[in-house]
């Protein structure tokens, strides 16, 4: 059987704001992890068309495209191409799995939820010549899943070639998040045997990984076993973590910088209290979000901060305020974003019961643009507050007062060259992506993460620490 699996690119990927490096971070995962259960004669390609041509101009046996919400349009194009010359074309993801009926117009055959239940009982229906219309989600594991078909991915077209997933969903349940939607039917957070996930990172050539799990230390037995296995392999990794879990499981922490930590993207989303419980963001309420920043500094670890602009309680000054807080206490990257109500999210039923949704161009829907009315702010404001809250944080000014804040000249150097690199040079990235050598400056991003050599700080707070002003990074603003 001949198979295609194509990750069309996203629209905010082919506008005039365009960042390659952006989207030649990571390879598609999901496909991979689907094209594990196909047979060993069975002929797959993966193509992912933020990183290369796509050619559409072939008749394989079937056609699998993975679905986000700023790619429907473009998936929705090549799908209906394809099946208008016979071929059998599968649609799943988020955006699917939030708008089967929009979806399946589209498509032969529709997946909502995670597939690793799903795509093997297709698979054998499809071999059979009578495939179902819709396959939805119910019984999550990841017993029995084979190994990534990593021998499918174009390792040189990627930075972080080495991205790992080990879990699946999140154990919280926030108000905006997309993956609520996805995972909902079925079980929302569960997690790889360790064994498995070890094999996998051992798997993997070189130093660095990035765990693309949305909360790797959600199930902190999972999480412990996981970094006492990958203790002495010498790996250098980047993850993702709530404020909750760097302030309340110190020693979890610690088994993870030891095993190799050296940034986490962090959850903060804003700087207004009032906000967290309007969102259900409730892992957030009551914590020291500068405590949590000066615990992974003290270990020897770089923060990438998200925040979102737009909920009910921010007002003119929030930009302001929240890249004037992350600079003094010297995130190293920040991530901002538009609220964005996504289909079949509680956020999205309010916002629409409240008559506040203002049009369903999922093009749009890209964290840039505002999609809905705002309490505090008008839309042209909070657009405008966003891409200001951008130039602010990252000018170089500002990149020098933030790094300022750290003691020792060498984790300085290490600010200055992450955040530096991240934003300010843009051409490079550009030659060496379009040029195929994006791989290359991996070797420059393992010695920042690694500190120059240097190991974490001996002065990192002792096992028991915890934070004495619960509110105090948050109303200080």
């Amino acid at each position: 059987m001949r198979v295609k699996m194509i990750l069309p690119a996203l629209t905010e990927a082919t506008s005039p704001f365009f960042r390659p490096i952006k989207y030649s971070l990571f390879p598609p995962l999901g496909l991979a992890t689907l094209a594990g259960f196909l047979d060993e004669d069975d002929e797959v390609s993966i193509w992912d068309e933020h990183v290369e041509r796509v050619p559409l101009d072939d008749e394989p046996d079937l056609v699998v495209i993975q679905v986000y919400i700023t790619s429907a349009r473009r998936s929705y194009a090549i799908a209906d191409r394809y099946r208008a010359r016979g071929v059998y074309v599968a649609l799943g993801g988020l955006h699917v799995t939030s708008l089967p009926d929009e979806a399946q117009r589209h498509a032969d055959t529709v997946f909502l939820g995670p597939g690793e239940d799903t795509w093997p009982r297709f698979l054998e229906d499809f071999r059979a010549g009578r495939p179902a219309r819709r396959y939805a989600s119910q019984h999550r594991t990841l017993l029995g899943v084979p190994p990534i078909r990593r021998d499918l991915i174009r390792r040189h077209k990627y930075l972080v070639p080495n991205s790992i997933v080990v879990s699946r969903g999140c154990p919280h349940v926030c108000d905006f998040c997309y993956k609520v939607a996805f995972f909902k039917g079925g079980k929302e957070f569960y997690v790889q045997p360790v064994d498995s996930a070890l094999a996998e990172i051992d798997r993997l050539p070189g130093r660095h990984l990035y765990f693309l799990d949305d909360h790797l230390f959600g199930s902190p037995p999972f999480a412990a076993a996981l970094f006492d296995g990958m203790q002495g392999m010498g790996r250098l990794w980047q993850a993702a973590g709530t404020v909750k879990a760097v302030l309340e499981q110190p020693r979890l922490l610690e088994k993870a910088v030891r095993a190799g930590l050296r940034s986490l993207f962090v959850g903060f989303e804003t700087v207004n209290s009032a906000n967290l419980s309007e969102q259900r963001k409730f892992q957030n309420i009551g914590r020291d979000y500068g405590a949590a920043v000066r615990r992974l500094h003290d270990l020897g670890v770089m923060v990438n901060g998200s925040f979102v602009f737009g909920m009910d309680h921010d007002g003119p000054d929030v930009f302001d305020r929240t890249v004037a807080w992350a600079i003094e206490q010297g995130i190293e990257t920040a991530t901002f974003h538009i609220l964005t109500p996504y289909p079949d999210t509680a956020l999205y039923q309010r916002m629409d019961t409240e008559n506040r949704m203002l049009h369903r161009e999922w093009n749009l829907y890209d964290t840039r643009h505002v999609v809905f009315r705002p309490a505090r702010l008008q839309p042209a404001e909070l657009e405008a507050g966003y891409w200001r809250a951008y130039r602010e944080f990252y000018r170089w000014g500002s990149i020098w007062k933030s790094a300022a804040t750290k003691s020792a000249p060498r984790d300085r150097l290490r600010h200055i060259a992450y955040a530096g690199g991240w934003k300010k040079f843009e051409p490079l990235w550009d030659v060496l992506i379009r040029g195929g050598q994006v791989l290359h400056a991996l070797p420059f991003l393992e010695l920042i993460l690694e500190g120059f050599g240097r190991h974490p700080t001996s002065n990192a707070q002792p096992a028991g620490f915890a934070p004495t002003s619960p509110l105090a990074s948050l109303t200080d603003g």
